[in-house]
């Protein structure tokens, strides 16, 4: 019995740091953290950074289930986590938040760079507190505007590296700033009966599933002319050109594929296909810049 409670304790805590969100979020930040310099970024940055951000992520996602325990309660979709369940407790979530957070910020200070520390430990507050206390409540803009917090790894991860913030840092910064409203509103379009319930006013709660397919459609064409930027500033060359083409036509079809079938699980098959979307997206970034392709070649 013992082992048992010590398995689900250990998956409880595992489980406030939202490990795929987290796993995304390191990917990012390793992608800017490699295209940061020609070659093979310093070893020690590259494993010092991806800690202190992985652990300031999961500290972010603990302080995030604290805040959201009672309309995570009301929501189907996380009902089932440790806080609503009752498996552990605020002081628990608490304390390990905390824990996190200083390991990463004492890992970030000294072995990385103040500068991305600092970056980070603001990403933190703007997600754990900014957006989960103030914006998710507060406007059903809540997503757009809290998007900068999620969309900062890949600035984080290029300043581990150089300790600057690079202009195609922040272009990394844009492509997923454009993206985290399509990507979450497919998501919101589906469970909009659920943030009803928990009042929580998401777009289509607030103004309606047909209205927030048409915001849908148009950030997924913003977001194609956005991703074509990196090529266009010499960032990159044709394999991520051809890439991004590709991947924001789909997400374009699914926006119009949503606008004609709207029902949910048209909407969930967006909201899927827009986190494949980002992960194919970085990765043809990084296959890119140490394989690229020309018209000159």
């Amino acid at each position: 019995m013992k082992n048992k409670r010590s398995s689900l304790s250990w998956r409880n805590y595992f489980e406030l740091c939202k490990p795929k969100v987290v796993i995304l979020i390191i990917f990012t930040a390793i992608v800017g953290m490699l295209l940061a310099v020609p070659g093979i970024p310093p070893l020690d940055l590259l494993i010092y950074g991806t800690i202190g951000i992985g652990l300031a992520s999961s500290s972010a996602a603990a302080i995030n289930h604290f805040i959201d325990q009672k309309a995570d309660a009301e929501m189907a979709r996380t009902q089932n986590r440790p806080l609503p369940t009752g498996d552990l407790n605020s002081q628990n979530v608490l304390i390990f938040a905390a824990i996190l957070g200083i390991i990463a910020m004492f890992v970030l200070v000294i072995f990385v760079n103040p500068l991305t520390a600092a970056l980070t430990l603001l990403s933190l507050i703007g997600y754990a507190v900014i957006y989960t206390v103030y914006l998710k409540h507060m406007t059903p803009q809540n997503i757009v505007i809290g998007g900068a917090a999620g969309a900062a790894p890949p600035v984080l991860g290029w300043c581990a590296i150089t300790g600057e913030i690079h202009p195609h840092a922040l272009l990394l910064f844009l492509i997923i700033f454009i993206w985290t409203p399509p990507h979450f509103w497919a998501l919101a379009v589906a469970k909009r009966e659920e943030y009803a319930k928990a009042k929580i006013p998401m777009l289509p709660v607030t103004h309606g599933p047909e209205f927030t397919r048409l915001q849908i459609l148009l950030y997924t064409v913003l977001l194609l002319i956005v991703t074509l930027l990196p090529y266009l500033t010499g960032m990159s060359s044709l394999i991520y050109l051809g890439t991004a083409l590709m991947l924001g036509l789909g997400f374009i079809y699914y926006a119009i594929k949503m606008m004609l079938d709207k029902d949910n699980k048209t909407a969930m098959k967006t909201f899927f296909y827009s986190i494949n979307y980002l992960m194919i997206m970085f990765a043809a970034l990084l296959i890119d810049h140490y394989f690229p392709i020309t018209f000159s070649s």
